[in-house]
């Protein structure tokens, strides 16, 4: 039996209820790397952890609301190594550990587990534990360590073909190696973010452009630094 494991938990009904946030600002919409700041009850938990963004920097993605900007900015679509910029729930947690002992819900990614990249197939952007009939998609278990621990960003819920899929917050390739589309950093910042990170809190993820952080503020003015 193939078993679907929703790509997102379900959204919270009122949009200023998370009390965790984390904070990416990259320089401009073709900036590969950027700043994660993090933010609890109003308070600075985290601030400088370098991450990187897509190769090609951001593109405006599919999240909580949208947050205004121009007609003419970069969208984030399959495909074009673009992390997606705005604000997104943030999910399960994910690993290569059978079991790991965490504030957030827990997928194993084992051999089995794959996230489906097709745009057309009624199983866009969710999990899979099995490839059976599936044309493309992303295995989870991967012979390297990037997805060892990582969280799911939840971007594109609706499944909107070709707006993106499989976003992942997750361990870096290296230093300055831009993403397909995701946000990563190194082992140690994402697993003291992993551990803070509360499903209860309701975190969510803000990812702008820093010509955007004025707009930003408004909606989450304790975000604002002095």
């Amino acid at each position: 039996m193939i078993k679907v494991f929703l790509i997102t938990l379900s959204f919270c009904s009122l949009l200023f209820s998370s009390s965790q946030i984390l904070l990416v600002v990259a320089d401009d919409f073709n900036a590969s790397k950027a700043q994660l700041r993090a933010y609890e009850d109003d308070k600075l938990v985290f601030k400088n952890i370098d991450v990187n963004l897509g190769k090609n920097g951001l593109g405006w993605g599919l999240g909580i609301i949208t947050i205004p900007h121009k007609s003419d900015e970069p969208i984030k679509m399959e495909g074009d190594k673009k992390a997606p910029a705005g604000i997104f729930k943030l999910g399960s947690a994910f690993g290569y550990e059978k079991e790991l002992s965490l504030n957030l819900s827990y997928l194993y990614a084992d051999e089995n587990l794959i996230c489906v990249d097709e745009s057309d197939s009624k199983y866009y952007n969710r999990f899979l534990n099995s490839a059976e009939g599936i044309k493309s998609f992303e295995n989870m278990k991967r012979k390297d360590n990037q997805y060892k621990y990582g969280v799911v960003v939840i971007h594109n819920n609706e499944q909107i073909k070709k707006r993106g899929s499989c976003i992942f917050i997750h361990i870096q390739k290296a230093k300055n190696a831009g993403t397909a589309g995701c946000t990563s950093m190194n082992e140690k910042d994402l697993l003291k973010v992993i551990k803070w990170l509360d499903k209860d809190k309701n975190p969510i993820l803000i990812q702008v452009p820093k010509m955007y952080l004025k707009e930003v503020y408004k909606l989450y003015p304790e975000l604002k630094e002095d």
